[in-house]
Order: C-alpha cells, then structure tokens, then sequence
C-alpha cells in the first residue's frame, strides 16, 4: 500500500525535548532513566515491531559477560523502578534468584529482561522507522521524519516530529568478511553468520562437516555447543580465528577498570593517533573469551579422550580466511593462510558459522541532511565530544548525542552494558541542564595519566522549561 500522510493533528506545535532513534539496551537505558523526570518531553522510535537482543546468540547456559547491576538503570539509580531487581520482584523471583547466587546472569535472561521494561516503559513507539534528520535553522530544532509500518512492516503512514535533542542507537550490523560475502548471500549455501545460529542451529547439528570462523566469544559458544551436541568421535568440527590465541577475556579487578568513566575521560582526551592505537591494541579487553567458557571447551574435549583417541575436532588460531568458494553441489572450499607460518592450504566443509563479530551502522545515510553541519576527524569519523554529542556547526543550538557509536572518541567501554547507565545519565544531565543523576567524581583506583585536567561541564544546548507535549501518533 502507499503510505499516506499522517493528519496534521498529530504534529505537535512545539518541539519534544528529546528524541531517541532506535530502542536497542543503550536507548532502551536511556528511556527507562528520562522516565521519571516528568518535565522531559521525549519518545524512542524503533522500526522492529518489538524489542529483540542477539535473538540467535540466546544458547542455553550463555551468559553476560557484566554482573547484573550492569542493568539499564542500576548504575546511575538504584532506586529506578525499571531495574533488574525489580523485575524479578515484580515477576515473584527475588527469592530464587537470592538463592542461585548468579552474579553473572543468563544472556536470555537478560532479555527477558529488557523485554519487560519496553512492554511497559510508555514513550516507545516501535514499528516506527526514522528515514532522515534535518536541522530546521529557521525553528532551531531538528525535523525528524519517519515511516509508520503495519503489522507485515510495510508502510502505512508517514508523520514528522520536532526536537530540540536526539539521541542515536541504531546499534551495530552483523560483519560478514569481504571473502565470504557472495557465499552468505547465495542461497542454499550453508554459510551463516553467528546472529543467526538458532535460526540454522539443528541444520548446522546434522551437517557431516562444520566450520566456525571467529576467536570471540560468540565463536567459543557456538563451538562449545556444536561439540557438546555431536556424537563422540565424529565431531567433524574446525574452528578457526584470525587473534594468535582462542585467548580469555581481561577480566583481572584492576584490568576492568577500563570500563569506568575514569578511563573513558581519560581515553577522550588523548589526541586521535594514540587513541587509534589504543582501540587496536587492548582487543583483549572487549574481544577476548570468558575464561570459563575456554574451560568448558577443554573438558569437553578431554572428556571425550576417556576412552583413547583424540576427538575429530581442530582448532587453530591465526588462521585468516582468504578466499572462498563452493565445491561441487552443497560443499564449501575455504582458502586459508596461517598468518605466523605464512602457509595456505584448503578446507571442505559442509556448513560454515561467522563468529565474525559486528560493525557499527553507518550513520551517514540517516544524518544525510546534517553532513553541511557535522565536523569530522582526520579519520573522516564523526567526532564527539566528552559528553556523547556530535561536534556540529556552533550554528547548531540542538544536540545530536550517540550511543555505542563511540568506540574512537571514547574507547574499550562504548559497547559495554556496564556503562550504559552511566551513559545514560550523562546525556539527560546534558540534556536537562541540571542534573538530575549527580554521577561520581571518581570510579577507579587507577590513575590515568599523569595530567588529570578537571572536567569542564559544556555549556548546556537546552533551553531551561521544557514544554510536555502530546502524542504524535496512536
């Protein structure tokens, strides 16, 4: 069907306070904080008709790699009704979960959870899908257009809305390797990536040969599970990674501190070569495997040596794809090259699982109509400043502030769940020009550097008495 205009009455006459553009765990947090300061005008837009988190990583006994405070809210406020706490309040299991002594709770778990508060938490607005954002220099607000999409997502309306801020979380895409793209994309063949494992989990059980390409920790679940489901003696597995080690996780007390505000200041105010470099070298510190999944992999294996015999499962590090192609019918031909040995060979497999990890959206189509406005960095990246918001023309006087889009500009902890309600909390601080989450001077023993310079607050983009509004849409 075409889309037709929504009825002008559902245009507001002034402008919200905030608009969030995806309803991912970042923006998700977000709302869940904006919730109770009842003078903020805001709405989150989110094109899916409902919340999902990694629906095809939810393996049984998969857990989070943060402990459950890391939830949307805890972190900046405790007292905040949407907490994980109070979910299991709520659902009658404070009790068994005392009793569990879980301080690392299931992935699927974890979704539940956000589950419940987007069922809930009022201001989403999901079947709503955000296609351009503009600067309206007459108004000084942004225009923010969108598509209403019908139970099939296919458009049915069209509206617009006004905003003096946005906040963008439009996450991150599966990464296919550039060698294995015609693959994934052909249909029929068995190459799938780690986002959708359970979709093609007992396609990929049944397969004579199965071959998982990643040295992360999606790689190490998906292995773990392949292993633990085929019969002793024909595994028929092959796991391989690029990294020079299947390594675990920095997870020492000391080494988390770099997922604290301290170091995400700290790795702000580096200049732009060092903080390449950075995000380069500490790959161990967001990317490695939880020590205790590598465990489960090596019992498993040794397990299944009480009988003699080794089982029919290689795992090499190291290893890059560099070509890829199909052999005969339904088999997969993938070119390897040993990246210390400098030596290549071939592998036929039957089924192949990207644990190749994500990339973030690009940005550049949805925030087309600000480019003249938008300052970037040698890099040609969006730069952005201490508190989340994208460096615009100072004829700008609303805020654009990302989430989990910052990984160049603030480091190892722009992905993590355990900063998301500190995050959070900064932008509503930013937004509101008062500060209605007070954060903490300090978060970690460590010192960062030998020149701490005071944190200088920018000066807030908001206008001081927000205006509530009505609804846009039904």
């Amino acid at each position: 069907m075409n889309p037709t205009p929504l009825p002008p009455r559902h245009e507001p006459d002034t402008p919200r306070d905030l608009v969030g553009i995806g309803i991912g765990p970042c923006n998700l947090s977000l709302a869940a904080l904006a919730h109770p300061l009842t003078e903020l005008d805001a709405v989150f837009y989110e094109q899916r008709p409902a919340f999902q988190w990694h629906p095809g990583l939810l393996i049984d006994g998969a857990t989070i790699q943060v402990p459950f405070l890391a939830d949307l809210v805890t972190l900046a406020d405790p007292t905040n009704p949407w907490s994980f706490l109070n979910h299991l309040r709520t659902r009658g299991r404070l009790f068994p979960f005392y009793f569990a002594e879980h301080f690392h709770i299931q992935r699927a778990e974890y979704d539940a959870y956000c589950r419940w508060v987007a069922e809930n938490l009022p201001g989403l607005r999901f079947s709503h899908q955000v296609d351009a954002v503009r600067w309206n220099p007459e108004r000084d607000v942004f225009e923010v257009d969108f598509t209403q999409l019908d139970s099939d997502g296919e458009a049915e309306a069209l509206g617009r809305t006004h905003t003096r801020n946005i906040a963008l979380g439009i996450g991150t895409a599966p990464h296919v390797p550039e060698p294995l793209k015609p693959l994934a994309d052909a249909p029929g063949v068995a190459v799938h990536h780690a986002a959708d494992y359970l979709t093609h989990r007992e396609a990929l059980l049944s397969a004579g040969h199965v071959t998982v390409v990643g040295s992360g920790q999606s790689g190490a679940e998906i292995f773990l599970d392949l292993l633990r489901h085929r019969p002793a003696g024909q595994e028929k597995l092959h796991w391989i990674g690029r990294t020079e080690a299947f390594a675990p996780m920095e997870y020492s007390k000391l080494g988390l501190e770099h997922f604290t505000p301290d170091y995400t200041r700290y790795f702000h105010a580096l200049a732009e070569p060092a903080r390449d470099r950075l995000v380069a070298a500490q790959w161990q510190l967001h990317k490695g495997i939880d020590a205790g999944t590598l465990a489960a992999i090596h019992d498993e294996l040794y397990r299944r040596t009480l009988d003699g015999g080794w089982p029919d499962a290689v795992l090499t590090p190291g290893v890059r794809v560099r070509t890829a192609g199909r052999l005969a019918t339904t088999r997969i031909e993938l070119h390897l090259e040993h990246l210390q040995q400098g030596t290549r060979s071939r592998l036929s497999t039957d089924a192949v699982v990207l644990a190749t990890g994500y990339r973030d959206r690009p940005l550049d189509r949805l925030l087309a109509g600000l480019d003249p406005y938008l300052r970037r960095d040698s890099g040609e990246r969006p730069r952005i400043d201490e508190d989340f918001r994208l460096v615009l023309d100072p004829s700008v006087t609303g805020a654009v502030h990302v989430q989990n889009a910052e990984l160049h500009t603030h480091g190892v902890g722009a992905p993590d769940l355990g900063l998301a309600a500190w995050r959070s909390a900064t932008i509503l601080n930013s937004v509101t020009g008062k500060e209605p989450y007070p954060l903490p001077a300090r978060t970690a023993f460590t010192t960062f550097g030998l020149n701490t310079p005071e944190r200088v607050l920018p000066q807030t983009r908001q206008t001081s008495r927000l205006t509530p509004l009505a609804d846009t849409t039904h």
